[in-house]
């Protein structure tokens, strides 16, 4: 697909450029396409802060151009006879504050609307900034029960993963076309379903970015909209918690576990380490459940909570659907009980997975439905390959940041993804990197966590590794919805924030620790205490000595250690450490290896 679209947008480009490109004035962008797929209704000079979105103004002067794309049925082209149409906007910044790159912003929920605010703010930071629809317009999402987009195959392919793709290459050559050179890198920016369609880039259309930003990612979207439905419907009737349930939940959750990291802030650092008992928390005789008041829950309550946790299941073997919620993130699941798998499962269910508009989806079954589900609608909207190596060989990079507090996606998906990746690319540190979010919620804040910062800095880690090769070590997160002078520091996973010293609001104040690896305790055979003048004999045969053997010069009491680590099928390494009660601040080692056979 990527290569016919560039094929035809250059060719297009080049036979409506001059001989010597000069930089047009904004005006004429409008004209600056011959391919009658492709139609700008607008182009026009915009002067510092007149234009308001959101409350974000433009700091630089700008043009502003708009317009359409028709693209075919199967998205591999453009096509002006196609039914299908992609709207798309394009902010290029005063070329006295330009900074030679580009940046596309990716779209959120169904789509269908531009997400300008957000390139006015990288706009501001001298990007050339475009984003698009995703390929169908607002009214093709309805009212939440019927979405008309699902229903065209075409729309549907392009919402996740094809809309950057077809959108790209139309907006990079016009700003090539205003600055009269290529944009020096091109970056990409998204979260949810701005996040799947990174991944969908990176997995489908890895020539067309320097670096990708995957925020919070949707990118198993047919099994998120199943996490939807199983949260939903586990937390119906006597299961029902109110928003002053959850948050009491909350409460206790960082109650014991906050200061795990040593600091007592209103957050659970690694919810990983927090072993909290939810059912400590159900209601003993003569305490009554109050949802306005809650000093506990019901047993129906609790039920739910451990179903959350879990995730959903297949009924057939148990195997798991979707990862379930951490710890610390209660707070933030009323939208799970009352509207996501309404306004997203449903839909997508009936109009895609079964194309029944009849048909319940309080009787789904997590077997034979969960089937369908992997075969109908997978194709279209997941980007779940493990094997980047196309992306990863041109240079490129990915930075995904994932709240544990993310009130939509289970905030273990992205690292369970991430373990796919290393476990099919054995070098995969050199090109992407996870950096999870303490309190964090879905693409910024947690309403339930106002003091956590709710920005994060990502294209100031990004940009110095893709252009400079020098990998992040950390993230700088600030902006905290209370309007508090708060900054955090992320680190790239499994990697933590640790306290050294000063202010616990400063991000100055940590650093990020890799945890030490534990020897698993399956690998230790055996430890024991020996004292002075003790004989031990050796296991096995070792290496061409003989048979057993005995030390018997022992002169210091000592723990003597035994782990035995498989090396293949058809050997093990035996170690010992041997720890004296009193030593002399120095070792030594020497290596011995004990074959067996299996």
């Amino acid at each position: 697909m990527e290569l016919l679209i560039l094929a035809q947008l250059f060719l297009a480009w080049a036979l409506a450029s001059p001989t010597h490109p000069t930089k047009p004035d904004c005006a004429e962008l409008a004209n600056a396409w011959t391919n009658p797929a492709v139609d700008i209704s607008q182009a026009i000079e915009v002067p510092p802060n007149s234009l308001n979105i959101s409350s974000i103004v433009n700091e630089v002067s700008l043009c502003w151009v708009r317009g359409t794309i028709k693209y075919s049925a199967k998205n591999d082209k453009l096509d002006a006879s196609g039914n299908n149409t992609l709207t798309w906007e394009l902010f290029l910044p005063d070329s006295a504050k330009y900074n030679g790159r580009y940046l596309m912003i990716g779209d959120g929920g169904f789509a269908g609307t531009i997400e300008n605010n957000t390139m006015l703010t990288y706009l501001n930071l001298g990007y050339a900034v475009a984003g698009s629809d995703a390929g169908h317009s607002e009214a093709a999402n309805g009212d939440g029960t019927d979405v008309p987009f699902l229903r065209n195959s075409a729309e549907l392919q392009a919402w996740i993963h094809n809309s950057v793709a077809i959108a790209t290459p139309v907006t990079q050559s016009l700003v090539a076309k205003y600055y009269s050179q290529h944009p020096d890198f091109s970056y990409y920016w998204g979260c949810s379903t701005g996040g799947a369609q990174g991944y969908a880039l990176a997995q489908y259309h890895p020539e067309l970015f320097d670096g990708i930003y995957a925020g919070s990612p949707g990118n198993w979207y047919s099994h998120l909209i199943l996490s939807f439905l199983w949260n939903g419907l586990h937390t119906t009737g006597k299961a029902y918690m109110s928003q002053q349930v959850l948050s009491f939940v909350t409460k206790n959750v960082i109650e014991a576990c906050d200061e795990l990291d040593g600091v007592k802030d209103g957050l659970i650092e690694n919810p990983l380490r927090c072993s909290f008992n939810v059912t400590s928390l159900q209601c003993k005789f003569g305490q009554t459940p109050d949802d306005n008041e809650p000093t506990c829950l019901t047993a129906d309550q609790i039920k739910a909570l451990q179903e959350i946790y879990a995730g959903p299941k297949d009924i057939r073997t148990g195997k798991e659907i979707y990862p379930g919620f951490s710890l610390g993130s209660e707070n933030g699941l009323l939208g799970q009980e009352l509207i996501l798998y309404l306004d997203y499962t449903g839909p997508i269910l009936r109009e895609v997975a079964f194309k029944d508009s009849s048909f319940n989806i309080f009787q789904f079954n997590w077997g034979s439905d969960v089937d369908a589900v992997n075969q109908k609608v997978s194709p279209f909207i997941d980007a779940l390959s493990s094997d980047l190596s196309r992306f990863q060989q041109r240079g490129s990079k990915i930075i995904t940041t994932q709240g544990w507090s993310d009130q939509y996606n289970a905030a273990l998906w992205p690292l369970q993804h991430l373990q796919e990746i290393q476990r099919t690319m054995k070098s995969q540190s050199d090109f992407i990197e996870v950096f999870m979010v303490p309190g964090g919620g879905h693409c910024g804040s947690n309403p339930s966590y106002p003091h956590v910062p709710a920005v994060y800095h990502v294209l100031e880690a990004l940009v110095p590794w893709v252009e400079k090769g020098i990998k992040p070590s950390d993230m700088l997160s600030s902006e905290s919805p209370d309007g508090t002078n708060t900054t955090r520091k992320l680190c790239p996973w499994p990697a933590t924030a640790k306290f050294v010293a000063g202010n616990i609001d400063n991000w100055n104040s940590y650093t990020c620790v890799y945890p030490q690896t534990p020897i698993p305790a399956s690998q230790i055979a055996y430890s024991s205490y020996h004292e002075y003048g003790t004989s031990i004999p050796l296991p096995g045969t070792v290496d061409s000595c003989g048979g057993r053997q005995l030390i018997t010069n022992i002169t210091a009491n000592f723990c003597r250690v035994v782990l035995d680590t498989t090396i293949s099928n058809s050997s093990s390494e035996h170690i010992e450490s041997w720890l004296p009660d009193t030593w002399s601040d120095r070792a030594s080692y020497r290596k011995r290896r004990y074959w067996r056979m299996y």
